[in-house]
């Protein structure tokens, strides 16, 4: 079965609605860090943040996901005042040169604030809105787009031997309660998108239960997100720790995600997935239409 000719799905962002019934974003990542798992360090410079973002919009990125703090398993924390530090300026330089959707990665409401207020479109939450109180009310101010993660943890302890008796309705029950919950507080049942949270807090089975399980995890017509680009689990997977070997992998799980109705793919490679993207609705459209 294929998952094209889903009904209609909207989600809302600053007022604005973006139809993802058939056409699915690649969301592109820009890491103001030193120490994240795959680019660590390497556009912590405004200059070089600039040229990678410049690349992404040339190659077609539709939303750009700025992070000031590591996500990766055991990462320390970063203070608000840093993270505000890195990802500001980065915001600032994208939202004067470029109108396409940013969105800031974080779990802080001060951190979002500040970068909705310079001009960021979408909150991409890793603790979906459980992490700072204050952080429902910032994303409801701004009527921002909303990603509401699932994590077992913090990135400090998600690894610990992460257990679940049903990794796939335990997921989809977190996020029927955060959508429960999330609307409750008033937030825009359409603002809202869901990730599954690959790697957070996961085995590589459980990853791998989930990809097999992708439509269980729409729920209420709301988008999913996929973020599987580079993951330890892939080189689990394919028995090495070479990053470079995850690259086609990588795609090759777009591919997969989109035909099971994964709307919005996160990845660092932003041309090869989009083009992974295209191709794949393009058969995925020629296999519904009969067209020879």
């Amino acid at each position: 079965m294929g998952y094209a000719c889903l009904s209609f799905m909207n989600w809302r962002i600053r007022k604005q609605g973006i139809d993802l019934s058939h056409r699915a974003l690649i969301m592109g990542i820009l890491n103001a860090t030193p120490d994240s798992f795959s680019d660590g360090g390497n556009f912590l410079d405004l200059s070089q943040a600039r040229s990678h973002a410049l690349r992404m919009i040339e190659e077609g990125v539709d939303i750009i996901d700025v992070g000031g703090e590591s996500t990766r398993p055991g990462a320390p924390e970063v203070s608000g005042e840093e993270e505000l530090r890195r990802v500001i300026p980065v915001i600032q330089m994208l939202r004067s040169e470029w109108d396409g959707w940013i969105s800031i990665d974080t779990s802080k409401s001060i951190v979002a604030r500040a970068a909705l207020e310079t001009g960021a479109d979408i909150v991409n939450d890793v603790s979906g809105l459980r992490a700072d109180p204050n952080m429902v009310e910032v994303c409801k101010q701004f009527q921002a787009g909303v990603v509401v993660m699932h994590m077992k943890g913090t990135p400090r302890t998600m690894q610990n031997q992460p257990h679940y008796d049903d990794v796939v309705a335990e997921v989809r029950d977190f996020f029927l309660q955060r959508y429960r919950a999330l609307i409750d507080a008033g937030l825009d049942p359409e603002s809202l998108c869901f990730d599954p949270g690959i790697g957070f807090g996961k085995t590589p089975d459980h990853n791998r239960e989930l990809l097999r399980n992708l439509p269980q995890l729409i729920i209420e017509d709301r988008p999913l997100l996929l973020g599987v680009s580079r993951k330890s689990f892939i080189g689990h997977l394919l028995g090495s720790t070479d990053l470079n070997q995850r690259f086609w992998p990588t795609v090759a799980m777009t591919a997969l995600g989109r035909e099971r109705g994964a709307m919005i793919h996160r990845v660092h490679d932003v041309k090869v997935n989009v083009d992974s993207l295209r191709m794949t609705e393009a058969l995925m459209e020629k296999s519904i239409t009969g067209v020879a």
